[in-house]
């Protein structure tokens, strides 16, 4: 059968869930259709996107705000263009401030069924989203194993389809050679430090993860610290390492071509010993690696006590949520001390078996050794179309 269908992604990481998905209806789906808003991934299955995406990559108020107009447009241009376009389905991807209010605007307007990918966390905070989100939206598609019981009880369709992570390349034992013998660490151990993506993380945990290397590597001499920076923050890093242990290693990307960078970072997850990082979904690459790690961050107080008091959950990091263990420990808040990290690499050095065992179990939860997850979410779209 033909099928139309209108796709909308914000960000980076929605146009990849996007392409994949994407590249699945085109596998399952014989005459597919798509019009949209994407990125390049998107844009390599046959999306000419309605405008560039990097409109819609803005976070933070002081960001959006000078935007806000041009945004409300923006929504009314899509709304109108889906209205325009009567597609079978609409897939808004992440993203929610912009893509929720598109669907609002669709569903008043129209029966057009309407496909949101990536749950909302609901599970971890402001639980009534769940709700508002189902007058909108009719079919939920699910990143975590646990998350459909909570879109289903505020009344929409949900699948968990599987995490992109269990389809990303990991490093092969040659990529690990080639990689230690360019950065001339040789056979050196080494703990991988990753103090955040953002200017605002690295400022904050760049001191206090120097610290606690500098004291975790006085008992464990002999080894040493790489940090594969974000892009965007890599300059930052490499001014920000006053006080951390002598000879560092920081692995900027823009140094390489994308390729290599890529090859590098997979390399350098796969053969550390153990790794420190910022909160995030560093954590499950990790976890896809196998590489034990603990989690610290820092906080501003007053998000800090908001989210003391409005977080449903005790643990931030996935690979505990999603094993029901605790295996992972978390340096947070007032907790993120060098003393306190430097306890908790120490135990986890000596003795990883319980998290690897976690870490194993939480890639098999999401998805690892079945079906693609872009497969999967698009055979969960055409399944439920009416």
């Amino acid at each position: 059968m033909s099928l139309r269908v209108f796709i909308l992604a914000g960000e980076p990481s929605g146009d990849r869930l996007g392409g994949a998905l994407m590249e699945g209806l085109h596998e399952l789906s014989q005459g597919v259709a798509f019009d949209g808003v994407g990125g390049p991934m998107m844009s390599a299955q046959g999306l000419t996107s309605q405008f560039p995406m990097d409109e819609l990559s803005i976070m933070g108020i002081a960001e959006v705000l000078p935007k806000y107009l041009h945004l409300k447009r923006r929504i009314r241009e899509v709304a109108d263009a889906v209205i325009a376009s009567k597609p079978d389905v609409l897939i808004t991807i992440d993203a929610p401030d912009f893509s929720l209010r598109v669907a609002k605007l669709v569903k008043k307007s129209s029966s057009i069924r309407t496909v949101h990918y990536v749950a909302p966390s609901v599970w971890a905070w402001r639980p009534g989203r769940a709700k508002k989100m189902a007058l909108v939206i009719d079919h939920v598609l699910a990143l975590l194993p646990f998350e459909p019981k909570f879109m289903q009880a505020a009344g929409m369709d949900c699948d968990f389809v599987g995490h992109p992570v269990v389809a990303e390349k990991q490093a092969t034992k040659s990529e690990i050679a080639d990689f230690r013998s360019k950065v001339g660490l040789g056979d050196a151990p080494y703990v991988l430090a990753l103090p955040g993506s953002r200017r605002s993380e690295v400022s904050r945990l760049a001191p206090v993860f120097g610290e606690s290397l500098s004291g975790f590597l006085k008992s464990n001499t002999g080894m040493r610290v790489v940090v594969p920076a974000a892009a965007p923050v890599a300059a930052l890093v490499r001014e920000s390492l006053q006080g951390w242990p002598e000879n560092v290693l920081v692995l900027d990307p823009n140094d390489y071509d994308s390729e290599t960078a890529q090859a590098y970072k997979r390399a350098a997850f796969a053969s550390a010993e153990l790794a420190l990082a910022a909160s995030g979904t560093v954590s499950l690459e990790l976890a896809a690696a196998n590489t034990p790690m603990v989690i610290a961050y820092k906080f501003q107080w007053l998000t800090w006590r908001i989210m003391k008091l409005m977080a449903l959950i005790d643990t931030v990091t996935l690979v505990n949520l999603v094993t029901c263990s605790r295996f992972v420990p978390e340096c947070l808040g007032p907790d993120c001390t060098a003393e306190n990290i430097v306890a908790a690499l120490t135990k986890v050095a000596g003795d990883p078996e319980d998290q690897n065992r976690a870490m194993s179990l939480t890639m098999r939860q999401l998805g690892q050794g079945g079906e693609a997850p872009g497969l999967r979410a698009a055979r969960a779209v055409l399944d439920r179309l009416p």
